[in-house]
């Protein structure tokens, strides 16, 4: 059995650069990750078979995307690859954070592993969304063009980091034709080089912030109330994570439990975890038992 953790990909900031003929919008994201996500638990059988699990596993549909990935790896290595999949899925759906991206790569990094194949991983996370690439690996990265084009940073400073969630589904169509609605593209800037103090990551992201948060609001209102009580807690910074509408806060290290439980006080129906931003290589992605 070999369990793959698939962490919760934040868009630490956000920016909407333009758009291309074919409808993509062109970005730039400082992407990260925490140790909260899902979890695969992968085996090799006789027959194929996917199996949910976790909070969030009744709000899935059927056409799961690690279905699509365990596929299209099977076709690019010209073998069956017959495999049981539990996923225990704790991150919300539609939420922000990179939950089915970052199932799909993790699917595709333990499904390689197990069956020791050897093939283009990143062109098939490709072919299965913007952010799977982005995924594939979490260390923290700068991703801009689609989301294909990844510069993978140095380490982040350490942070706590507070995700809370006020169970609302986003579709991000829909919070990208709000925002194509009323916002204006940003410019470009260069990828930064890293972060050598969290004041210095905090200011860039103070910056940057994320351009598709107003819109997202229009959409869900919930959101401002959500980053507010965030304020509240004592978070140092607060932001939406992608179209939302999932929202964040960063926070000294070991502080991020205390001022999740502050928030629970202010919204106790909501989805609230605290965790840490974990960095290359600070976390086990595959693990055999």
């Amino acid at each position: 059995m070999l369990r793959v953790s698939a962490p919760a990909k934040i868009n630490l900031s956000l920016k909407i650069t333009g758009r291309r003929d074919d409808g993509y919008h062109l970005l730039e994201s400082l992407v990260a990750y925490a140790d909260i996500g899902d979890r695969l638990f992968i085996s090799k059988s006789e027959t194929s078979s996917l199996q949910l699990s976790g909070p969030f596993a009744a709000a899935l549909g059927e056409a799961n995307i690690i279905a699509q990935a365990h596929v299209r790896l099977a076709s690019h290595a010209g073998q069956a690859l017959h495999s049981q999949i539990i996923l225990e899925k704790n991150l919300p759906v539609a939420a922000g954070i990179g939950g089915g991206s970052a199932d799909a790569a993790a699917a595709l990094r333990g499904l390689a592993q197990l069956h020791n194949v050897d093939v283009p991983l990143t062109e098939i996370a490709a072919s299965l969304g913007a952010d799977v690439p982005v995924c594939l690996d979490t260390a923290p990265a700068w991703m801009s063009g689609i989301g294909h084009d990844i510069e993978r940073l140095p380490d982040l400073p350490p942070a706590d980091i507070v995700l809370v969630n006020p169970r609302v589904a986003l579709s991000t169509a829909d919070v990208f034709a709000a925002f194509a609605a009323k916002g204006e593209f940003s410019k470009p800037i260069n990828a930064p080089e890293g972060f050598a103090s969290s004041t210095g990551l905090l200011d860039f992201m103070r910056a940057q912030g994320n351009d598709l948060q107003a819109a997202a609001c229009s959409l869900a209102p919930e959101i401002e109330d959500c980053l507010a009580a965030l304020r509240k807690a004592g978070l140092a910074y607060v932001a939406m994570s992608g179209s939302g509408a999932t929202c964040f806060g960063l926070s000294a290290p070991g502080s991020g439990r205390a001022m999740a439980a502050r928030y629970r006080t202010m919204r106790e129906k909501d989805w609230v975890v605290a965790g840490r931003l974990i960095g290359a290589g600070d976390t086990k992605i595959n693990e055999t038992d």
